[in-house]
């Protein structure tokens, strides 16, 4: 309902449907053909895996009442682990560019989603934030304030681990 009424066109999905034996998030699609929700008829078109890091679906959504279809394209992204950040950025990036060719020229929003909404929602997000900016030009980028920025609209955005600091090594002569 939320993607209908937004108009959306582009989910990212962060999490596995599953991971670790626990359920992260529920499965919003066929496996093929169609299931309705509520007053939505999901269609799976296709599903592309793209590389071993992420995979491309696309799908019809219709309302029912008004018989009126959309696609939608969900890029999940699948290399990210349980806890913790994906082993190295490169498959993070080209996903990225991935989702943002695929959006531009579009006016609506995207729905960015993992288990909670919280971890890796924000750290896409807040990244994205952060290489727009630094594509426009911007010569100085606060990523704190960013991240407050972010945090702001959605408590616990961004989630972190509290690490101490090394002590200082003795001083070289």
């Amino acid at each position: 309902q939320m993607v209908w009424e937004n108009g959306c066109t582009v989910i990212v999905m962060l999490s596995p449907l599953v991971e670790d034996s626990v359920k992260q998030c529920d499965r919003y699609w066929p496996d093929e053909g169609s299931s309705l929700y509520h007053i939505y008829e999901v269609n799976l078109v296709s599903e592309h895996i793209w590389c071993e890091d992420f995979l491309v679906r696309s799908f019809y959504l219709k309302n029912v009442q008004s018989q009126e279809t959309r696609t939608l394209t969900q890029f999940h992204f699948l290399s990210w682990p349980a806890e913790g950040i994906p082993t190295t950025t490169r498959p993070l990036l080209d996903f990225r560019r991935k989702v943002n060719k695929c959006y531009r020229g579009r006016s609506c929003p995207v729905v960015v989603h993992c288990s909670d909404g919280a971890g890796r929602t924000g750290t896409y997000i807040l990244i994205d934030m952060v290489l727009n900016r630094m594509a426009k030009g911007v010569k100085e980028i606060d990523i704190a304030a960013t991240l407050e920025h972010v945090r702001d609209q959605r408590p616990g955005m961004v989630q972190t681990k509290v690490r101490p600091f090394p002590q200082p090594g003795p001083t070289p002569a």
